[in-house]
């Protein structure tokens, strides 16, 4: 099988493409490095069955090309990160709203399918935890801009289904519910990475707001496997799956502590006001769950690493690669 990922050399893509290398598929990637980066592809180049193009899926005879010689496309591509979302709300639904449209559009000319990338963001400000895909998506007001993110992927996630349904194009979209592992940066505010590099720098823990919402993480690894095996599931076509990990669900003081008992380290834990860390009038999920019942029935799907082992994996990369992360 040969597997195109818009978004390829991101955190997600470039796992992923291991993980599809791995499994004995060919992969191609494209790329535009404004917020991934050619380290997390540095390692797969010169194997078999592996290439790359450094452009945008806004390039659209590129794109078409590519997923002409494709069997499966992954589109990953988007603009990633509260913070880069509140700083650039025009990218961000310019970048996610069309860069998703060129994609579904030349696919259904050739009838290839197509596996979208969503965010456990859409569930926006419900309070139905766990949440299930076929929950309601409670957004906050237009005016704040941190929702952008949130409506450009339900936007998404809306015009999938509907070229599934108009038009008979094998879609599957998958809500990611805060993906962590080696490799991922804190740059536009992942909160693990942040919280190793503060941590082992002997920095400030900045933990934002109070610190009482609380998250479930999931290690890439996890999700990777689940969507080589949604690649191949024509069970889940024309579906929308929640990946995540519900097996711990933790404040983001209390994950802070964590962090700083793993990293033996001697950082003082700081709360910092949303206003100051983002905008004034910042409003944030309380709680993120993933109801895991769909994929769990569609491919046996069972999160295999816990948070300790995330936060250990994370904390090794940063250490073994001298903080880059």
């Amino acid at each position: 099988m040969k597997v195109f990922i818009t978004g390829g050399a991101g955190f997600v893509g470039g796992h992923l493409s291991e993980t599809f290398l791995d499994a004995g598929h060919d992969v191609e990637i494209l790329d535009d490095l404004s917020t991934g980066s050619i380290e997390n592809i540095e390692h797969l180049k010169g194997r078999k069955g592996f290439s790359y193009a450094i452009d945008t899926v806004m390039n659209e005879r590129l794109t078409a090309e590519l997923i002409d010689r494709a069997d499966v496309v992954v589109h990953l591509a988007a603009a990633v990160g509260v913070k880069l979302i509140v700083e650039s709300p025009v990218r961000t639904i310019e970048t996610n709203v069309h860069a998703t449209e060129i994609v579904l559009s030349h696919a259904n000319k050739k009838r290839k399918k197509v596996l979208i990338a969503s965010t456990s963001e859409v569930y926006g400000k419900s309070t139905d935890v766990p949440f299930r895909e076929d929950g309601d998506l409670v957004m906050g007001a237009s005016i704040k801009g941190r929702w952008s993110y949130a409506c450009s992927k339900a936007i998404d996630e809306f015009l999938a289904l509907a070229y599934h349904k108009e038009r008979k194009l094998p879609v599957v979209v998958f809500r990611l519910f805060n993906t962590v592992g080696p490799r991922q940066t804190g740059r536009y505010g992942m909160v693990i990475p942040n919280f190793v590099r503060q941590a082992l720098s002997g920095q400030p823990i900045t933990v934002f707001g109070d610190g009482e919402q609380r998250r479930c993480f999931t290690d890439i690894s996890d999700v990777v496997g689940a969507l080589l095996k949604l690649s191949e599931s024509e069970e889940a076509v024309g579906q929308v799956i929640n990946i995540g990990n519900d097996s711990r669900e933790v404040s983001i003081m209390d994950l802070a502590k964590l962090v700083k008992e793993k990293a033996k380290s001697s950082s003082e834990i700081v709360l910092v006001p949303y206003a100051q860390a983002y905008e004034e009038g910042f409003e944030d999920m309380p709680r993120r769950i993933p109801n895991l019942t769909k994929i769990k029935n569609l491919i046996g799907y069972e999160p295999k690493v816990d948070l300790d082992g995330i936060l250990d994996r994370v904390i090794d990369h940063f250490m073994t690669n001298q903080g880059r992360i």
